[in-house]
């Protein structure tokens, strides 16, 4: 089972971050799985890190309970940038999973490296702020113009509206019908449509459309 994730739209339509981690997964898998493997899904998720609230990443996670499979990720931060969150996961005996960088990593050397880095975002996060206070104490304007942030959402409120658009005419029915929004997604990847990032339909996308198109 694999999980990959990056932060924003823009990483997924360009791949950006998305090929570093694949290539990560497959040397692991082919170098330190046991072999012969399978890859029973792959999943990709567009959210920060910060949220631990990812559908697709629970999706995978109880999958892999379900079927016995050990979830792969390319970097332990992919799963999470919370300790909290790390530490849950490594408390669940039902739930396997292993990190392609580190593939000698055991639960504990995996939980000191989250705790370090988190310490280390927090440390960045505080320079970043003394940074900007001292630039704006200057007299430095800082952010970007207010017309083009305004003019940038209306752009994306309208390709996330003309992609829903698209789909229209197949989740309406099936929302009409009471499916749920998991039988709309499953409708839509077996029938072989894709998303505009080419990847499968989850239920938090299809309900974002239903609220564009309805």
């Amino acid at each position: 089972m694999l999980y990959l994730r990056v932060s924003s739209q823009d990483q997924g339509r360009s791949g950006l971050g998305l090929e570093a981690q694949q290539r990560d997964i497959d040397l692991f898998l082919e170098n330190y799985a046991d072999t012969p493997y399978e890859v029973i899904e792959r999943f990709v998720e567009i959210q920060s890190g910060k949220d631990d609230d990812r559908p697709l990443l629970d999706t995978a996670i109880t999958m892999a309970k379900n079927q016995g499979a050990v979830l792969v990720v390319s970097k332990l931060d992919r799963l999470s940038r919370r300790v909290s969150f790390i530490a849950t996961l490594m408390e669940d005996k039902s739930l396997e999973f292993k990190v392609a960088q580190m593939p000698f990593a055991d639960k504990f050397q995996l939980h000191i490296y989250a705790c370090l880095a988190e310490q280390e975002r927090d440390f960045i996060s505080q320079r970043t702020k003394a940074a900007l206070a001292a630039a704006k104490a200057r007299g430095t304007k800082l952010g970007a113009p207010v017309i083009h942030l305004e003019k940038l959402a209306k752009a994306r409120s309208e390709k996330a509206t003309a992609d829903a658009s698209k789909v229209a005419s197949v989740i309406m029915p099936l929302k009409r019908q009471g499916a749920s929004l998991r039988q709309i997604c499953d409708a839509l990847n077996h029938s072989g449509v894709k998303t505009q990032r080419g990847g499968k339909f989850h239920p938090s996308l299809v309900s974002r459309m239903l609220k564009r198109i309805q």
